[in-house]
């Protein structure tokens, strides 16, 4: 099998044999101290400049903070117009004759609920320690100045998510230079300062820059790395799309005194038609819903050589058991899912009323994988429909249609993005695990497929090269939530990370 045969024979063997002769020459430099401390100095300054998109002028004080950083690096530095706000592009040339590699980080950063926080300002990095009771101890900034341990962890908003691999990548790039060493490839960077709101200021660039964003391979710097902590590569990510069910009773609400026993309730044919979709063990029942897909045992080994525990996990989810689509956490996210986010009717107040609803709606959404296409999953699950005997439309039903059809459906779809993979098995992917396996002593976890999607995923296929997403920040961050934050090992990890990537032979 080729996986294992690169792996054990190109990979392990000539890591043990020469590890010490290709550290010395390309490895990476541990930063001292006193450098790391002025990176976590450094990495408070960033994320205390608030980047939520709604404040262009503060989003711009962002990307400026960020292109001050590349210009003494020698980078040059350009502000691409868009919809929306600019798109900060900083590209070098280090060799002609070198491969190129665009790099991918968000600038913006998620929605602040400042009721929901332990400290005040979101803002405000506020740096803590962990207490023997379990909780978290606030710590003054002058304690850098000491000894910095690796569990202490960096509390704010956008700390982690995308700030923190920001700040890895650009202290990397300058312990390179500090070392009189250079990376073994030319680079462009692209900062997207609209990522959390679904990309939109850098997808409406794409047909203008497309040429200035060609590369020959494309790496994204985000999110959360495996729960172990060790290097993690992940080759592809699930797209999604999305469609809604309803399902219809009366033309207007019924009392369900006076009309229980005789006017229809849509909950139930809802109810009906989403059970009939999957089975016990959670398999999808659609016809040709996972048509295409294939586990190989190349493939399969792959998805085996991610550490996994299912009991810890399902203790965690506070679950008896996992449903079946696959016999592992990865292997489930090989396939496409089927998700109900949510059920709704006509009345939503605050107090139940005694009414049978006009109608019920079931909003879902599909996950996709490089082997299903949003567009026809989704006519899987109308024809689906009308195999069970319903009338579906689009719209709602006219009152000739009412009286006319027993079961009605309106089925409303609209696809978001398609999933992409790139093969861990090719020169690319072997070039930066190579890397990472000779300077961490042992081969980085590889995610063959991430179960969320990224938004831009539409530059990903229309740039059409190899991509891989590199994630570098602990796992428990908050991504997303209140007290988000960023372990402060994980930043020390991150920068060697970046050191090895940017010395990978291409």
């Amino acid at each position: 099998m080729k996986f294992q045969s690169r792996s054990k024979i190109s990979v392990c063997c000539l890591f043990l044999l020469f590890a010490p002769l290709l550290i010395s020459a390309q490895g990476v430099s541990d930063l001292d101290e006193e450098t790391f401390r002025k990176v976590l100095q450094s990495h408070r300054e960033f994320i205390s400049i608030p980047n939520l998109p709604a404040n262009p002028e503060l989003m711009l004080k962002n990307i400026d903070w960020v292109a001050q950083k590349y210009e003494a690096l020698g980078f040059k530095t350009t502000k691409l117009s868009s919809e929306t706000l600019p798109i900060l592009l900083t590209e070098i040339v280090y060799n002609p004759d070198f491969k190129t590699v665009l790099f991918y980080f968000q600038s913006d950063g998620q929605t602040v609920f400042a009721d929901a926080w332990d400290h005040e300002d979101t803002f405000k990095p506020v740096l803590k320690a962990p207490s023997a009771d379990g909780n978290w101890q606030v710590l003054n900034w002058d304690q850098l100045n000491g000894k910095i341990d690796d569990e202490w962890r960096i509390y704010a908003r956008a700390a982690a998510d995308d700030k923190a691999p920001i700040t890895m990548f650009i202290s990397a790039l300058e312990q390179l230079k500090r070392n009189n060493q250079s990376p073994t490839f030319n680079i462009k960077v692209i900062f997207d300062p609209e990522e959390e709101y679904s990309s939109t200021a850098l997808l409406s660039t794409l047909d203008t820059y497309q040429e200035r964003y060609q590369s020959d391979y494309f790496i994204v710097m985000d999110g959360p790395a495996h729960t172990s902590n060790r290097p993690t590569l992940t080759f592809g990510c699930r797209g999604i799309a999305f469609c809604d069910i309803t399902t219809y009773g009366a033309k207007l609400p019924q009392h369900s005194g006076h009309y229980g026993n005789y006017s229809p309730n849509p909950v139930f044919s809802l109810a009906n038609i989403l059970s009939g979709m999957k089975d016990a063990s959670g398999r999808v029942l659609i016809r040709d819903f996972y048509r295409g897909v294939r586990i190989t045992p190349e493939i399969n080994e792959v998805l085996q050589s991610v550490p996994f525990d299912s009991m810890a996990l399902n203790e965690e989810l506070g679950i008896f058991t996992s449903e079946k689509v696959g016999d592992s956490y990865q292997k489930a996210l090989q396939y496409p899912s089927l998700n109900v986010r949510q059920i709704g009717t006509s009345w939503k107040g605050q107090k139940l009323k005694t009414v049978i609803p006009e109608y019920a709606t079931a909003n879902l959404d599909v996950r996709l994988v490089p082997e299903t296409d949003g567009a026809e999953q989704l006519e899987k699950i109308r024809k689906h429909l009308q195999r069970e005997g319903y009338y579906v439309i689009d719209r709602d039903p006219t009152d000739e249609e009412r009286l006319s059809n027993r079961r009605i459906v309106r089925f409303d779809s609209r696809t978001s993005v398609n999933a992409f993979r790139t093969s861990p098995d090719s020169d690319f992917g072997w070039s930066i695990r190579s890397s990472l396996t000779r300077d961490f002593g042992e081969n980085p976890i590889v995610i063959r497929m991430m179960g969320g999607t990224v938004p831009i995923v539409p530059l990903i296929n229309q740039l059409n090269v190899p991509t891989i997403i590199i994630p570098m920040v602990n796992m428990d961050n908050n991504q997303h939530s209140p007290n988000e934050n960023i372990r402060v090992g994980n930043m020390r990890q991150g920068i060697s990370i970046c050191q090895s990537e940017l010395q990978s032979k291409l």
